[in-house]
């Protein structure tokens, strides 16, 4: 199975399925003698788990990393970093049924058609558990900016239709609502909207924003390395992710270049652009602005409706699922843009030192 390592100096590989022994990797490219802030990195899991709420999976899991390799003292040795999280509270037996159906807008058939072979239970490698380790390289490309000044920070813009108007200047409280949309009044009214959907035993979409700030200009690499196309291949890699845009996105299809253009100002001998319709990359490379994108997610495939499909068979069948599931996955889904946007930037940003 290929396509399980992502970067090009800053590097993840990762391993592990939902329902097997653990999800783990191995992380490449950090300098020897960072603090490996354990507390930090753990916080970070806990951004991610199941169980924070009632708008997401009860299935409960501590989701406590180990490091095996590639720390000393509480710091990096400049060696390959593994680590492992173990699984805990697997109920496999609630997949028992689904052996030998394909569920409706998962990778079951996709992966019998491509291997011959998939582990049925909770999907296996195609699970959004396999992200955890995402979440763990991510938190510790955090700690490698933080050296930087550069700040990644994401949020629930959009559940269903109710969307965010504009994005707030204060993006402090985040955090204080289970959907992790910084706007007090639409957080509740998505909180109820989700645990609507959830008693109708449904499902719904929804869109996760990030701002990544003190960019400096010149992070970047034109042609096939541009940094807005590594975002998107970073953003489009998350399961469930239907599509990704950044600056005005498919807005700017609409626009004129009169109305699109960023004119650069010079302000106190400093070269910036006036607006920041581009978000904050052009022509594949950091200008110096916040880079601004949004990503759409899907409705959670695993419904606890009847739905109709077929058997390994042919025949066609009615499914019945059980199990525990998300309602949405968006509040789950914003620590895992982050840390996929904080790989690509710490990534980035040691591409940018070989050139130095």
């Amino acid at each position: 199975m290929a396509g399980n390592t992502f970067g090009s100096l800053f590097k993840l590989t990762s391993f592990g399925e939902s329902h097997g022994k653990g999800i783990g990797g191995i992380i490449e490219g950090v300098r020897p003698g960072l603090l490996l802030d354990m507390d930090f990195i753990q916080r970070e899991l806990d951004r991610r788990r199941p169980g924070q709420s009632k708008i997401t999976t009860p299935r409960d899991e501590k989701d406590q990393v180990e490091f095996l390799s590639g720390v000393f003292d509480g710091r990096t040795t400049g060696t390959p970093l593994a680590f492992a999280i173990w699984n805990k509270d697997q109920k496999s037996g609630d997949y028992d049924n689904l052996k030998n159906l394909y569920r409706p807008s998962h990778a079951d058939y996709t992966y019998d058609a491509k291997y011959g072979i998939r582990d049925h239970r909770g999907g296996g490698r195609a699970s959004a558990r396999e992200t955890i380790a995402r979440v763990v390289a991510g938190a510790v490309a955090k700690l490698m900016l933080r050296e930087t000044g550069l700040e990644v920070t994401a949020f629930v813009s959009q559940v269903g239709e109710i969307e965010l108007p504009a994005i707030p200047s204060d993006l402090s409280s985040i955090e204080s609502t289970p959907v992790r949309c910084p706007d007090q009044k639409i957080a509740q009214q998505m909180i109820e909207y989700i645990d609507n959907i959830r008693e109708e035993k449904d499902s719904v979409g929804g869109v996760v924003s990030c701002i990544i700030k003190n960019v400096p200009a010149g992070l970047g690499d034109p042609v096939f390395d541009k940094l807005h196309a590594k975002l998107g291949q970073a953003m489009l890699s998350i399961n469930a992710v239907k599509g990704f845009e950044y600056g005005m996105g498919f807005q700017a299809a609409s626009m004129r270049g009169s109305q699109h253009n960023d004119e650069f100002i010079n302000e106190n001998g400093q070269i910036k652009a006036k607006t920041n319709r581009s978000g904050g990359i052009q022509g594949g490379i950091s200008n110096g602005e916040d880079i601004i994108f949004r990503v759409a997610f899907k409705p959670v495939a695993t419904i606890l409706k009847d739905q109709n499909t077929v058997d390994k068979s042919g025949n066609e069948v009615v499914m019945k699922a059980r199990g525990r599931h998300d309602p949405c996955v968006v509040p789950r889904a914003v620590p895992i843009v982050e840390a996929m946007a904080a790989m690509v930037l710490a990534d980035a940003w040691l591409m940018n030192k070989t050139y130095k």
